[in-house]
């Protein structure tokens, strides 16, 4: 069940997409907001708490890409870009750019909302058994904070909402070998297999960001070629 307070912020210059997505998440109880413009998103985006940001990429002015960079400067706000872009580079620029899922047009609501619930429960901590209640890991020299921050020997890095998933996720069961399928449906919640760019491009990202304050931490995230990823101790 959704929370009636859970605030969405669509920002998108089509009317008729606008219109669609609140329809279908007014239903869900969802309380959504709306801006046409890259501008006015970033203005709302960073003026107010929203459980979730919805962003088109071909906006008038600032495109979604920038946007999505721009917000994560200083908020760690989930975000689903939704965007008729589909190329295997624009789907790893709006991952690199900070974006925790990617959505393209055509859509499925019902499968965007499928999605914004997932999102929403997991930032909240809210029905998934399969992730630790501990949001706080101490490994070695570093330190996986709840605040979304990476700290090592002084140094610290910002992770985003599905960044700190994942890496949670991972680092919680060292050793153990977790494939793509499994990751999508325990990270983020997904019964149905989306595309595994999601997850590789999230893993090379951490491993930038762990790069960054603790080369050992990052190199301790490997590729088991044609099964998955582990998070190896030794």
């Amino acid at each position: 069940m959704v929370l009636h307070s859970n605030k969405i912020l669509i920002v998108e210059d089509e009317l008729r997409i606008r219109n669609l997505l609140r329809f279908y998440l007014e239903r869900e109880g969802f309380h959504v907001e709306e801006a046409e413009t890259g501008e006015s998103g970033l203005d709302k985006a960073l003026s107010f708490d929203y459980d979730l940001l919805i962003l088109d990429v071909m906006l008038p002015g600032m495109d979604g890409i920038f946007l999505t960079s721009r917000i994560r400067q200083y908020k760690s706000t989930p975000i689903l870009i939704v965007t008729a872009k589909a190329s295997e580079m624009d789907v790893i620029q709006g991952f690199e750019a900070g974006a925790d899922d990617y959505v393209t047009k055509p859509f499925s609501p019902r499968e965007v909302v499928h999605r914004i619930k997932s999102v929403v429960r997991r930032n909240q901590g809210i029905g998934n058994d399969n992730i630790s209640s501990q949001r706080t890991l101490k490994l070695r020299d570093f330190v996986i904070e709840e605040d979304h921050k990476l700290k090592s020997k002084g140094k610290e890095v910002f992770l985003t909402t599905k960044e700190y998933e994942l890496l949670f996720y991972l680092a919680s069961s060292p050793d153990k070998l977790f494939s793509r399928e499994n990751i999508l449906q325990n990270v983020w919640n997904y019964d149905y297999i989306v595309d595994y760019r999601t997850v590789d491009t999230h893993i090379k990202r951490i491993r930038e960001k762990l790069d960054l304050v603790s080369p050992e931490a990052s190199s301790m995230i490997r590729t088991v070629w044609g099964l998955g990823y582990k998070f190896k101790m030794n």
